[in-house]
């Protein structure tokens, strides 16, 4: 490729990736995720919306991020052409923290092991088409891993994480709540500055 052609859409995985060493990283800290009340916040999606989501509904994948700053920019940060949170949005959704059952073993396409694969940022903020055809190859692999850790689109300081469902055992969740609860007011008022985001009505 010449360096000053533009690159266009992130190439499928390459034939012999299940013949290559996944760069796993082991992660024992537990995680963020917002989720709306309704729905519990153990929720591995099957839908086809999610980044890492699989091609066909093989497997689930649960979304989650190191911190809650990367919960954040990951669910309001997709709002690019707004400056402001609805209230009514907050309360949408409450913040959780979720311990798995165990250390997770993830694929960890933050750093060199992207180009150990031949990949690039693109996995993590281009098409989602592609990036489901390469979860569904990570998941394939002989190493097994729980799943893949990979930059925030929104906010590339954080990580984040797409835990396949073939993680067995019990999750313990705790209820963060809402941002806008008394509580939550000065981690609120910490990412609303962080992102420069006000708040609406």
């Amino acid at each position: 490729m010449r360096p000053d052609r533009p690159p266009g859409p992130l190439p499928d995985p390459p034939a012999d990736l299940a013949r290559r060493t996944l760069p796993l990283r082991t992660v024992s800290s537990p995680w963020y995720r917002f989720h709306p009340p309704r729905r519990p916040a153990l929720f591995f999606g099957r839908t086809g919306s999610g980044r890492f989501d699989a091609p066909a509904g093989q497997f689930g994948t649960l979304y989650v991020a190191e911190d809650a700053g990367g919960a954040f920019a990951e669910t309001f940060g997709q709002m690019l052409d707004h400056r402001s949170i609805d209230e009514a949005d907050l309360s949408r959704r409450h913040l959780a923290l979720i311990h798995p059952p165990r250390p997770l073993r993830l694929a960890d396409v933050t750093g060199p092991g992207l180009a150990r694969l031949g990949a690039d940022a693109r996995l993590f903020a281009g098409d989602h088409a592609v990036a489901h055809r390469w979860s569904l190859a990570v998941y394939r692999h002989p190493q097994k891993p729980d799943g893949i850790l990979y930059r925030a689109r929104h906010d590339p300081s954080r990580r984040a994480a797409a835990v396949f469902d073939r993680v067995k055992g019990r999750f313990r969740v705790k209820d963060l709540g809402r941002l806008d609860e008394r509580g939550n007011l000065a981690l609120l008022a910490r990412l609303l500055d962080r992102y420069g985001f006000g708040l609406g009505t």
